[in-house]
Parts: C-alpha cells; sequence; structure tokens
C-alpha cells in the first residue's frame, strides 16, 4: 500500500498580521511622541524669552528706580507731584508700568505691573451659519 502523507506548513498567516500591526501602532506612537515633544520644546523655549525679557525689563526698572532715589529723574520718567510714572518695554507687545511715590525719604511702588501695548480690537459680527447650503 502506497500511504501518501500529506504535509500541511504551519500557519503564520495571522501571525505575521499581528505582528505588522503591532510595529504600526509602535511607530504611530513613536511619531506622536516625537511631535509632543518638539512641540514641547518650542513652549519652553518661547517660556525662556518670556521670563528672560521680563526680568530685563524688571531690572530696567530697577536702575530707574535707583536713579530716582538718588535724586535724578531720568528721560522717560513723568513726574506729577510726589508720584513717578514710567514704562519698560518687554516685547512688542508688553510693557512694565511703573508708579512709585516719595514720601518724605522712602519711596512707595504704587504699580508694577506687565501690561499689553496692543490694541484690542473688537469683531463687529460673529459669522453664523445660516442654515442655507452654498450654492442654493
Amino acid at each position: 500500500m502506497d500511504k501518501r502523507e500529506s504535509f500541511a506548513p504551519p500557519a503564520v498567516g495571522g501571525s505575521c498580521l499581528l505582528v505588522i500591526f503591532a510595529v504600526l501602532c509602535l511607530t504611530v506612537f513613536a511619531l506622536l511622541s516625537l511631535s509632543t515633544v518638539q512641540a514641547d520644546g518650542r513652549l519652553a523655549d518661547a517660556s525662556v524669552e518670556a521670563v528672560s525679557a521680563y526680568y530685563r525689563a524688571d531690572c530696567q526698572a530697577e536702575a530707574v528706580l535707583a536713579r530716582l532715589r538718588s535724586g535724578q529723574t531720568p528721560q522717560g520718567v513723568t513726574a506729577d507731584g510726589d508720584t513717578y510714572t514710567y514704562t519698560c518695554p518687554i516685547s512688542d507687545t508688553q510693557s512694565l508700568e511703573v508708579r512709585v511715590r516719595l514720601e518724605g525719604d522712602s519711596w512707595t511702588v504704587l504699580r508694577w505691573q506687565a501690561v499689553s501695548i496692543t490694541q484690542w480690537e473688537a469683531q463687529e459680527g460673529l459669522d453664523l451659519w445660516s442654515g442655507a447650503m452654498n450654492g442654493t
């Protein structure tokens, strides 16, 4: 008797598809992680620049206050009686506004605040959907 044995190769199609899917998922997660890290880096750089700019303006404001305490009135300082007001630029959109008052021999800080110097513009209307389809 001639018996023929049939040999069936192991079924690896399903496991290959599972491995390919897992590799694709890990690749997508790696790319998402990379883009998140890059965005966080840009945000950190912008934050460092903003803080550095504020402290540069703060240092400049302290120097002006030191000159006021020594009896000098620097350029850019406006005096209204015993109250002195001046600004130091932080960025294109912000400045540090300072208002101090001389009371006898001591100085009192009335305002030391970062403020926006851009002009606010209100929107005239909202773009709302009227319910009509385009072209009809």
